[in-house]
């Protein structure tokens, strides 16, 4: 049995939103406080504000608050973030299709944001499209080479395409990046044993059994 691990990055901007909204609201601030007005940054400002104000609602899981302001906005004014937001709530609203469409507009807003490229990827691993996930990761791992689940989701996609060689590089891509997470290892345990290295195998799966022990103490 194959397990897959999902981050999706709900779980990291729920966490660091507010964090950030300050340290925008102050740069903000500073940026703008000696310039002359005029009605491009009017414009911009009230922008700004729109997307600081949904992505606190969000923080706070207020999703539909937090939809309804990025909705009043003009889709050509929506940043990449703004498109990753809304399509992150149509996930947790379980309209898959509509995640995909919102996180392939972050995407065009942004084609280096790799956030929506993990966020579409792991939608296409879940939906069983291994190619079309493995494109996405690549992406990830392009423009964030540090970030270990990229690799790992990647060698996910990998399995279930039977290249066992290949999931196997990608699983140690992300323990050498700090993945230090059980299915990491059962997947690892699994991926040997496709190989026929039984010794190996168990070598991880009791990794994996000892991790899931200690987490439950």
């Amino acid at each position: 049995m194959v397990k897959f691990w999902h981050l999706s990055y709900n779980f990291f901007m729920k966490r660091i939103f507010i964090t950030l909204i300050i340290i925008c609201a102050a740069l903000t601030s500073s940026c703008y406080g000696f310039t002359f007005p005029n009605k491009k940054n009017e414009v911009q400002e009230q922008t700004d504000v729109k997307s600081q104000q949904a992505r606190v609602l969000y923080a706070q899981n207020d999703i539909d608050g937090a939809l309804k302001i990025l909705s009043k906005k003009a889709e050509e004014e929506r940043t990449a973030q703004d498109w990753l937001i809304i399509g992150n709530i149509m996930q947790d609203k379980e309209k898959i299709n509509e995640a995909v469409y919102m996180f392939s507009q972050s995407v065009n807003k942004d084609p280096k944001f790799y956030k929506a490229h993990y966020n579409l990827g792991y939608i296409y691993l879940s939906q069983n499209k291994p190619n079309m996930a493995i494109t996405e990761f690549k992406q990830v791992v392009k423009y964030k080479p540090d970030f270990s689940y990229g690799y790992y989701n990647m060698g996910c996609a990998y399995l279930k395409l039977n290249k066992y060689s290949t999931a196997k590089y990608y699983f140690f891509k992300a323990l050498d990046l700090k993945a230090n997470e059980p299915d990491v290892y059962y997947n690892l345990a699994y991926t040997f044993k496709m190989l026929g290295k039984e010794k190996q195998a168990q070598s991880y799966l009791d990794l994996y059994n000892k991790m899931m022990e200690s987490h439950e103490l």
